[in-house]
């Protein structure tokens, strides 16, 4: 089993441990599942075949699974939520199972459908939390210092790249010398979630940005390596750009919800407010359904009521 569902205390069959790690493998190289995916996945697996072993008494095989009936299923998932897992983690957990036993009887290995017949539990609903375009333009204004300041420029190179390109912050950090803004290069090429890759603007403001970061860093940066570096000259770690954050908030009083994340959200909101084709803003967020990328409509509802007076023929 891969590393994030291996426990060496949970005893398994050989054949079991080789069907789930054969099944990450499938999501991984198939379907192309992200590692975050993956890694999650692969705990709740873990949990359900931990829960199946204290419930059965014996370390769990490839049989037992094909005979587990409904009442086996909702035990474990009451079972998550009285250890405290939310309606989301519940969710996802169901769906891993799901996709498991479907795989499984693909496979000729177990055929076990009663896990169908479990509804996934309703998730709340959310819209993205996105900044006020003048706030937005406050946090990723360099500030004074940042001209002097590599860990200034640093910082708002990092935060332009994400109001600016509606990059991840993963993204961001993950971006290497040979690959970084420069002014013959407008767009840059990305690998976000599953490895997908996708094209994205760089505006001059964040060609300068860039380019102040990388006349003051006092690192020598390889082509290969990644080209923002922490204090210690090592790849720069997101919980410094989450900090950054918390310190903007509280200098230019921003709501909790002003995340590094936000600005990526922010993004989307402010295309969409100015006109911006919603096909083509899922393509610049990198959105493998355009019904993720439909969220924001519910953030600038005024927007969506403008076009329809202006096009509907009767009003």
């Amino acid at each position: 089993m891969s590393e994030a569902a291996r426990d060496p205390e949970l005893p398994l069959s050989a054949d079991l441990e080789r069907a789930v790690e054969d099944w990450l493998a499938h999501l991984r190289h198939e379907r192309g599942h992200a590692e975050k995916t993956l890694e999650a996945y692969a705990r709740d697996v873990r949990q359900f075949l931990q829960y199946l072993e204290g419930h059965l008494g014996h370390g769990v095989c490839l049989a037992d699974l094909a005979r587990l009936d409904l009442k086996t299923f909702r035990g474990f998932l009451a079972a998550r939520r009285r250890s405290g897992a939310v309606s989301r983690s519940l969710a996802r957990t169901l769906s891993a199972l799901r996709q498991l036993f479907r795989w499984l009887e693909a496979q000729d290995i177990v055929e076990n459908r009663i896990i169908l017949q479990l509804a996934i539990p309703k998730v709340p609903h959310s819209v993205p939390k996105p900044l006020t375009v003048d706030k937005a333009a406050n946090v990723v204004d360099a500030g004074p210092g940042a001209e002097l300041d590599w860990l200034l420029a640093r910082d708002a190179a990092v935060l332009l790249l994400l109001y600016g390109s509606g990059l991840r912050i993963a993204e961001a950090l993950s971006l290497k010398m040979k690959d970084a803004p420069t002014v013959d290069r407008d767009v840059l090429r990305v690998k976000g979630k599953g490895d997908k890759e996708r094209l994205v603007p760089v505006l001059p403001v964040v060609h300068a940005a860039v380019d102040r970061y990388l006349a003051l860093c006092p690192y020598p940066l390889d082509p290969d390596e990644v080209m923002f570096r922490g204090t210690k000259g090592g790849p720069l770690s997101p919980r410094i750009i989450q900090l950054a954050m918390e310190r903007l908030r509280s200098a230019l009083d921003l709501p909790q919800t002003a995340t590094p994340h936000a600005l990526r959200h922010s993004f989307a909101t402010h295309l969409l407010s100015a006109g911006g084709d919603l096909r083509q803003i899922q393509e610049l967020l990198g959105h493998a359904s355009l019904s993720t990328t439909q969220a924001y409509t519910e953030v600038d509802r005024e927007r969506l009521i403008a076009v329809y007076d202006a096009a509907h023929p009767r009003s």
